[in-house]
């Protein structure tokens, strides 16, 4: 009996190591076996203990595998691509970098450039603005515009406009020559229109039959204003970051600020995407922004009353046209804080007010009218003599602040003390409600405004954009244009059997009067 339990145990022993050196036979592939996998899988079992171990067995299985792949795989790490956070840095870099110049001190004092760091330390004390580093990235942008634009006589920070892409930081410049390249595109394109409206009438009076031609005369343009007048005055520049190109922003003209003034959209940050909105926009966001920054300067542009002064003379009349001009005012000795913080008549507009007509001086489009009428005899009888438009009037240049009107029951501005503590360093700060970003501050004889908004005017509650038009009303419909319905066969067969009994019933007639007329001879 011993023996036998002995000799059993010995194939049992031997049958075991033969499966093992099955089990521990490597793989061709993988170069791993699968008793080494099975020991790594119950370890992993063992440890983690997950609940229901035999459902997820498989994953358990592959998870050893991969752990196993993993183990072998490379510990060098791939070199990361560049970031547009480090090309933007890299860009910024060459601001900073100093131009070995020996005129550079005389250029410094001669910069059309204000000191941008003293305007970041009063805009700091007003809680509003970039903060310092932006601001001296900006400062050093600015710069850059300057020296890559000698036309540039006066150039400033105007604001930053927020976009749901990217930002616009808009400088507001000056120039000494001003061109007017766009103004005679626009003229000459105006000839050739004129032009082709003239042979095709030469070409209908040649035909035999000509088409009927419309007697729809569109209204008048308003005319744009001149560059270096009116919303034209300044010429501004747009970038996204410091360090990226400056674009100039075309020229605004009347119907681009009418349309702005009915819209409502926010900036995508890319000048060329269109603007899709109801009435339709006449350009591009380009366009739409300097329509706005045209806007915001007119409402939000103020300064200390007194520090500017328009040069009126004792022999000027009071019917001139309104002046668009001022000066620095030499003798201005300035206002205390106290008193321009409590009243508002302190400051006064130093941009013309933007007319219902889209131009801040009046032009009589009546006047062009006449002049086209003069030119054929025959229009002066036939046509009749327009009325004469009223001419619109708006507020003279250096309003005070305190003849603003208020809008949805919000007073138009709101006004405070930088610092309640130290009153005595203290400037007086500006806040806009009708354009939120719209600020500006004052301390002696120095002040500056600035814009950092999303470019969007304050309407109060809600916005509700126009409705459209109503559709035109259809032709009078009468029995002479109205076309009558085919009848069906059933109606056309009683009217033929009705139309045969008429025409028999007139023979029977006619034989009876034949008849008669014969007995009567």
């Amino acid at each position: 009996m011993d023996g036998q339990r002995d000799s059993s145990s010995e194939r049992r022993l031997q049958s075991a190591a033969v499966f093992k050196a099955f089990l521990s036979k490597n793989s061709t592939k993988s170069n791993t076996n699968l008793y080494d996998h099975l020991t790594r899988l119950l370890l992993k079992v063992i440890d983690e203990q997950p609940h229901n171990a035999v459902d997820v067995i498989e994953d358990l299985s592959y998870a050893v595998k991969q752990d196993l792949f993993e183990d072998r795989q490379s510990n060098l790490r791939d070199l990361p691509q560049t970031t547009a956070a480090e090309l933007l840095a890299e860009k910024q870099r060459l601001l900073f970098t100093q131009q070995e110049d020996a005129e550079q001190e005389d250029e410094l004092a001669e910069t059309p450039l204000p000191n941008v760091s003293e305007i970041g330390f009063y805009l700091e004390q007003a809680g509003v603005g970039m903060g310092r580093e932006e601001l001296q990235r900006v400062f050093l942008a600015l710069k850059q515009l300057v020296e890559s634009q000698p036309v540039i006589q006066r150039c400033r920070l105007w604001g930053k406009i927020l976009g749901t892409q990217s930002n616009y930081i808009v400088a507001e410049a000056e120039c000494k020559e001003w061109e007017d390249e766009e103004e005679e595109k626009i003229g000459d394109e105006a000839a050739e229109e004129e032009e082709r409206e003239a042979e095709t009438r030469e070409g209908d009076e040649n035909e035999i039959d000509p088409l009927p031609q419309s007697t729809y005369k569109p209204p008048p343009l308003v005319p744009k204003e001149a560059m270096g007048t009116g919303a034209n005055k300044f010429v501004y520049y747009v970038c996204k970051e410091p360090g990226l190109p400056w674009v100039k922003l075309p020229s605004v003209s009347p119907a681009q600020i009418t349309v702005a003034r009915q819209i409502r959209k926010f900036f995508s940050g890319r000048l060329d995407s269109p603007v899709n909105s109801y009435p339709p926009f006449p350009g591009n966001e380009g366009n739409y922004l300097r329509a706005q920054i045209a806007r915001i300067s007119a409402g939000t542009q103020v300064s200390p009353q007194g520090f500017f002064q328009t040069g009126e003379e004792e022999g000027d009349e009071e019917d001139e046209a309104p002046r668009d001009s001022y000066d620095v005012n030499p003798d201005f000795e300035g206002i205390s804080v106290a008193e321009m913080v409590e009243s508002l008549s302190t400051w006064v507009h130093h941009i013309q007010h933007i007319l219902q007509q889209g131009r801040c001086t009046w032009v009589n489009l009546a006047v062009k009218r006449e002049e086209d009428q003069n030119e054929d005899g025959e229009a002066e009888e036939t046509e009749e003599e327009p009325d004469e438009p009223e001419q619109e009037v708006g507020p003279p240049l250096l309003t005070p602040l305190s003849q603003d009107a208020e809008i949805f029951n919000t007073p138009p501005w709101t006004t405070k003390m930088s610092s309640t503590l130290t009153s005595q360093h203290a400037a007086a700060v500006l806040r806009s409600n009708l354009w939120p970003g719209a600020y500006a501050y004052a301390c002696g004889k120095k002040f500056e405004n600035i814009y950092v908004g999303w470019g969007l005017k304050d309407v109060g509650e809600g916005y509700s954009p126009p409705l459209p038009p109503l559709p035109q009303k259809e032709y009078p419909s009468g029995p002479e244009i109205t076309e009558a319905q085919d009848p069906s066969v059933e109606e056309e067969q009683v009217l033929e059997e009705a139309l045969d009994e008429q025409e028999a019933e007139q023979e029977e007639l006619d034989d009876t009067d034949e008849g008669e007329l014969l007995d009567d001879d």
